[in-house]
């Protein structure tokens, strides 16, 4: 068999190593040759290839990013986009394809496979957002980052008694800010699933201030106040419809500052959270995956995802991952807000 294999969408720690543990298996085990599409869904659309050997991925273990390269490109949206697809699976001999990735690409996927295409689906997220799997690899390393960031944030607004206010990725879950909020003993966390009340948080803010003389706030780049809508950066939209969001944390410095009479700055984390070396949960997670995706392709089990239940690699139905996005729950944020202000 001649698998095709693509990542798409924003980069995550631990892609390449899926693309190690598929191609690893693929080829010792099963005999498969490996066809590499660059750049997401622009590869199979325009035919990009490159190859993807045993020799290939013999080094990329401890390496973030992808060899494959990445894109949004969505060719449901594109005239003829699907039959030039299938064009060129044709035309490259490719049997089956492997798609790596989250919401969109794997809606993708989803679509294609409803028009008989062969495709098993890779569940890929820093943002932890997808359904029927515990977690996605990157998002680990994410928050490693943003707490580390947190960490050293602590110092200099110690040192200055300011209030620093920390924006990380989080469109519509807020699972990064909740968990980088936590560990990071920030005086609040703001999340896109609870709107908050700018009184209240600054409220949380100066009863902090007052034990430490400083303060910091982990704010999701998609949180909205009770009275506001979305922080964009401008009118555009991606291939997939989405709003570029931007500036929620500095126009959060300003209300606090303005509400506490104390200094506030913001720091937007933004791309450093998707960059470097996979920590070591998420390189296992990724091979594991890219492993159970080689099995996949062995049993036929077209239209599935590979997905991580406690902790077990399983198979589930693709559009399972992109019905309903994995939000944080009530409860959990409940947990955290026992540290606002405390």
């Amino acid at each position: 068999m001649r698998v095709g294999i693509l990542t798409g969408g924003g980069d995550a720690p631990g892609l390449n190593n899926v693309i190690r543990g598929v191609v690893t298996k693929g080829i010792n085990a099963y005999k498969y040759e490996f066809v590499g599409f660059k750049d997401g869904w622009k590869g199979p659309l325009e035919g990009l290839t490159r190859p993807v050997t045993l020799a290939d991925v013999a080094h990329i273990n401890d390496e973030g990013g992808t060899i494959l390269g990445s894109s949004r490109t969505n060719p449901i949206k594109i005239e003829n986009g699907v039959a030039r697809i299938e064009e060129n699976l044709k035309k490259l001999n490719v049997d089956a394809l492997i798609a790596i990735g989250g919401e969109d690409t794997l809606g993708v996927a989803t679509q294609l496979h409803k028009k008989n295409f062969k495709v098993i689906g890779v569940p890929k997220t820093i943002d932890n957002d997808l359904s029927n799997t515990d977690y996605t690899f990157g998002f680990q390393t994410s928050v490693a980052i943003a707490t580390e960031a947190v960490d050293r944030l602590h110092t200099t607004a110690r040192s200055h008694h300011r209030v620093l206010v920390v924006e990380v990725m989080g469109r519509h879950a807020g699972w990064i800010a909740l968990e980088t909020g936590m560990a990071g003993d920030a005086a609040v966390t703001l999340i896109p699933e609870e709107k908050y009340d700018i009184n209240q948080v600054a409220t949380w803010v100066k009863k902090r201030f007052e034990r430490d003389q400083y303060a910091i706030v982990v704010v999701a780049e998609g949180a909205l106040s009770t009275d506001g809508d979305l922080v964009t950066k401008d009118s555009t939209l991606d291939a997939f419809g989405h709003v570029k969001l931007s500036g929620v944390g500095e126009g959060l410095a300003k209300r606090l500052e303005e509400l506490t009479g104390i200094e506030s700055r913001s720091v937007v984390l933004g791309h450093l959270q998707r960059g470097g070396t996979p920590v070591a949960f998420d390189r296992n997670l990724g091979n594991r995956l890219g492993l159970a995706a080689a099995d996949a392709l062995n049993d036929g089990a077209f239209g599935q995802m590979v997905a991580l239940h406690g902790t077990n690699i399983v198979r589930v139905a693709l559009e399972s991952a992109t019905g309903v996005l994995k939000t944080v729950p009530a409860e959990r944020y409940r947990e955290a807000t026992a540290f606002f202000g405390a």
